[in-house]
This record gives C-alpha cells, structure tokens and sequence, in this order.
C-alpha cells in the first residue's frame, strides 16, 4: 500500500494526520524572478491579498519563496532575502491562520522567519548547504522538510542514490536534535535530475515511503511538464494536475502548487480513490 500507517504532526495549532488526506501548500513568491511569472517582488499588500485566497482556496501552508530556485537565477544574500520575506511573513502572520513555511537554504534566514511567526522551514538543499538550519529547527520546534538537491544529474544508480542522500539529510538533522514528527521528505522533482529522472522519481515515489516521513513532491508547472506537452510555463496546469494525482497514488502526502484551487480539487478527488471515501447522508 502506498500510503503509510498514519501519524500525527501539529503545525501552528493545526493537526495533520498524515495518511488521512493530502495536505496542499500553496506558492507565495515574492521575488521579482520567479520562473512561473508568479513573483510579488515587494508588494506587501498583494501577498496578504494572495495568502487570504489560498486559505479560500482550500490551501493548507503558505510556502513564502524569496530567492527564486529556477535554473540560472541570481543567488541572492541573506539580507537581500530577509529584506524581501520578513515584512510579507509579519503581514501574513495576521492576514491568515494557517501555518506559514520559508523557502529557504540560509540559516540566518530561517533564523529570523521563525522568529517572526513561520512555523516551516523548507530547505531544498536538505541541511546540505548550511547544517545549522537543523538547529534553527531543533531550537525553535520548527517543522523542517528536507529536499533532496545536487549539482549536475549524473546518478551511479538514480533512485538508490536519492535515497542515500536523504538519508544522510536526514541523520543531520536527527544528530541536531529534530524530532522525526518534525521532519517531511521532498524528493525534488526538477533539482539536479534530467526531465526523464523526475518522471522516474514520480512512478518510483513510493520507495521513499521507506523513508519513515510524510513525503512532500513539488512539481507545479515545471519544466518537464513543459517540456512533455511542448507548453509554456502559463499552459501547464493539466500536466501540473496529471502528476499531482500520480504523487498522490504513490504516496504523496503533501504537494506544493501554485494553482491551489484547481490543485486543491485535484488532491481532493485523487483522495477519494486512493484513500477511500464516504458518500454524505
């Protein structure tokens, strides 16, 4: 069976009992780069107006994003970073009440997102580039969700390999003293894998169960969906829609997307097939 037996994470008040429903975590960039033409830039007022739909939408986490991740992006410091994300994470702290992630790689980062009220920290290098975040998390009680990441897209035997390398993010953070109810597992889809790898990754993602923790995928209108339907990035939210229900049969228990509503439907019907479901009285 692909999903595992259920276990229970409480978030900003929130229970989530993983293996129940899948949970979905809507997209907040607010960097002026952003590979899905989604980036707020600096506009405080326009991310409280899109973190309030989300909550409308059905989202269950706000992911807030302000160094775009896309291939060939900028790197952008601490400061620069901070500068853009903490008066978006003050402003939403009260726009919204659900729990709020920081997409970020940058301990000192996370550091001050968790202080001003995120409650997630979401690192796609998985504790590989700056290991303190697992003490920011393990301090704080933050949850933390590992990605696995790495440069270029040569595998001695891909699945196997990812495998390894979570595991040694995972022991990271374990050593600094996170909790394993506190940790979720992202595969990364679209990091350091050829298109042809990440469809992989989607048909295998059931193996990562055995990792032990909730497993987020993020695919939203990536590349290889692009690439697949010959579409550009404005046009990919049927292909978004196909892998987010494949993610789901293999055992997804989170996803993170840009286009919640539709997405949030998606998460919803895919659970009723593989998680069963119960007609109203």
């Amino acid at each position: 069976m692909a999903h595992a037996e259920k276990s229970r994470t409480v978030i900003r008040g929130r229970p989530f009992a993983w293996g129940s429903r899948t949970y979905v975590m809507g997209i907040l960039n607010v960097t002026p780069d952003s590979f899905s033409g989604d980036g707020l830039a600096s506009d405080v007022k326009a991310a409280a107006a899109r973190a309030k739909a989300f909550e409308n939408d059905g989202a269950d986490v706000i992911d807030i994003g302000g160094e775009s991740t896309r291939p060939g992006a900028k790197p952008v410091g601490a400061d620069e970073e901070m500068g853009r994300i903490l008066p978006v994470v003050k402003a939403l702290t009260s726009a919204t009440s659900l729990p709020l992630s920081i997409d970020t790689y940058k301990s000192q980062v996370a550091a001050a997102a968790i202080r001003d009220g995120v409650a997630i920290i979401n690192d796609v290098w998985g504790l590989l580039h700056d290991a303190r975040i697992a003490e920011v998390a393990a301090k704080r009680g933050a949850i933390l969700v590992v990605m696995h990441n790495q440069h270029g897209t040569d595998y001695e035997d891909f699945v196997p390999d990812v495998l390894q390398s979570l595991a040694r993010s995972l022991e990271l953070a374990y050593q600094a003293g996170v909790p394993g109810e506190h940790i979720i597992v992202d595969p990364g889809f679209g990091f350091g894998k050829t298109p042809a790898q990440n469809l992989e990754l989607l048909r295998r993602l059931d193996e990562f169960k055995s990792l032990g923790h909730p497993l987020l995928i993020g695919t939203s209108r990536k590349s290889t969906i692009g690439l697949v339907l010959d579409l550009p990035v404005g046009e990919r939210l049927e292909g978004t829609a196909a892998t987010i229900a494949i993610a789901i049969a293999k055992g997804a228990d989170m996803v993170r997307v840009h286009d919640v509503k539709a997405m949030a439907r998606v998460a919803k019907m895919s659970d009723a097939i593989v998680r069963g479901w119960t007609a109203p009285e």
